[in-house]
């Protein structure tokens, strides 16, 4: 995704001179076009995450559309001050990008986990949470976000994510994408996982139960008209992501949820759990030790169907 990024935030930069763009020290090699086609709109601002922020805002006021780039959990949580104040109390329209989201960079420790960061910039007012699932999404929402009037943040994937487009998807902030049809239960996921629910959606199919995949792309605003659509037509709604289950895309349709007269269907969730994984592997082995994997979920959502199905026979039982 990060190359995909590269080459949009060029071909953007093409069309609009008051994009800019600020890297915290990381992908200077992967921004070479972008430097030799726009030298005077490029900044390496160092390992100075905060700084970046700042700096962003400042540009943001002179009338540009400032993008940030940089590692996620040190875009999000060694500058949360600056995004607070210099971003959102400011209302200022700059494009914060985190790469190797969730647990994008496992290999490199929990340093490098950023399993909070859609928790965090959620709770903060006026800002827009973006998290596409490939690199189609992200160039399609990218285009939309850096013309935003308020602060945005985009949570990528590293390198080498699977596609689940076989083409650029016109993608709209706020508007869930519908992946797949299906009529028992809804999936709901976000980011780069969502290869991995729509594999999950396929070993239900193997078991009987038909599962609707939609990628919620954006975290914030939330699409509660899809919301009360699969609440209201369905008997189990699941969320899926990359993320602590306290706070992300589980934890804003919970919210949602809890707000409703009728809510309707059962919600499970799933996403990391509330601890700090300290030992070290790739990707893959850390999304295993936290259950994201389609055999996993597809057995843990098997069981909560099979379990609303017997919840609903006593019902009808009792009901008069």
């Amino acid at each position: 995704m990060r190359n995909a990024f590269a080459d949009e935030i060029t071909a953007l930069a093409d069309q609009d001179p008051r994009i800019v763009l600020l890297s915290g020290d990381i992908g200077n090699r992967l921004f070479n076009d972008f430097k030799d086609r726009h030298p005077d709109r490029f900044y390496n601002v160092g390992v100075a995450e905060a700084d970046m922020i700042g700096i962003a805002a400042g540009l943001a006021l002179q009338g540009l559309k400032p993008v940030a780039y940089t590692i996620a959990s040190f875009a999000v949580y060694r500058a949360y001050e600056q995004i607070r104040v210099d971003l959102c109390y400011l209302k200022q329209p700059v494009v914060i990008v985190g790469v190797g989201s969730g647990l994008g960079y496992a290999a490199n420790g929990p340093t490098h986990h950023s399993c909070e960061d859609l928790a965090v910039l959620r709770a903060l007012p006026g800002m827009t949470v973006l998290s596409p699932a490939d690199a189609w999404e992200l160039r399609s929402l990218l285009g939309s976000a850096v013309n935003l009037s308020g602060p945005s943040y985009i949570r990528i994937g590293k390198k080498g994510e699977p596609t689940v487009h076989a083409e650029q998807p016109g993608l709209t902030i706020g508007t869930a994408f519908p992946l797949r049809q299906g009529s028992d239960i809804a999936l709901l996921g976000t980011g780069t996982l969502l290869p991995i629910v729509l594999e999950t959606a396929d070993r239900l199919q193997q078991r009987g139960i038909s599962a609707a995949v939609y990628s919620v792309h954006t975290v914030k605003p939330l699409d509660e008209h899809l919301l009360a659509e699969v609440f209201r037509n369905t008997k189990l709604v699941v969320t899926i992501e990359e993320h602590s289950r306290i706070g992300g895309l589980g934890g804003a349709v919970a919210e949602w949820r809890a707000d409703q007269v009728c809510p309707g269907a059962r919600l499970l969730r799933f996403g990391t759990p509330d601890e700090i994984l300290h030992h070290t592997g790739e990707q893959e082995h850390a999304r295993h030790a936290a259950g994201l994997t389609p055999e996993r979920l597809s057995q843990d959502i098997d069981s909560a169907w099979e379990q609303s199905q017997t919840d609903s026979d006593t019902s009808n039982r009792i009901s008069p």
